[in-house]
């Protein structure tokens, strides 16, 4: 996989720390500890995962791991993880496992965070350096 620009990484940590970010607090008290803290870029993308908190949040990241979500299973892994559909059984407890086991390698290589976007967007990202207005973020320490 080609590596992203420097100054697009900078550009993009840039806009995730003066943006506003939307959380849906988890039920597991432990869960940040486990997976991180996963932040919305609008109030409605996170009312897909429950009802968001009132007041957006502010982060501070300084080295994400930047990709779609086979972009950043491949550089983790080393391969494509298949991410288990919402209709399967299971799927809930497939997610948040997967969602761990991303947290703990990407710690382990030295990130802070991982900024998720569509493969399209992520895609002209990598290209021109334009930002994605809808990215899925995971903090490892809020």
């Amino acid at each position: 996989m080609p590596r992203i620009k420097k100054k697009f990484v900078v550009k993009l940590v840039a806009y995730v720390n003066k943006k506003d970010w939307w959380h849906v607090p988890p039920l597991d008290p432990t869960a940040y500890q486990k997976r991180g803290k996963f932040l919305t870029s609008s109030f409605s993308e996170a009312e897909l995962y429950g009802r968001p908190l009132d007041e957006p949040q502010r982060v501070k990241i300084e080295n994400p791991l930047i990709g779609d979500q086979d972009a950043v299973c491949r550089i983790l892994f080393g391969k494509i993880i298949s991410v288990p559909e919402p209709e399967e059984q299971n799927f809930l407890k497939q997610r948040l496992a997967l969602d761990a086991r991303m947290k703990r390698a990407a710690a382990e290589q030295g990130y802070d965070s991982i900024a998720t976007m569509h493969p399209s967007t992520f895609a002209i990202f990598r290209q021109t350096g334009k930002t994605s207005r809808r990215i899925e973020l995971n903090v490892f320490n809020p």
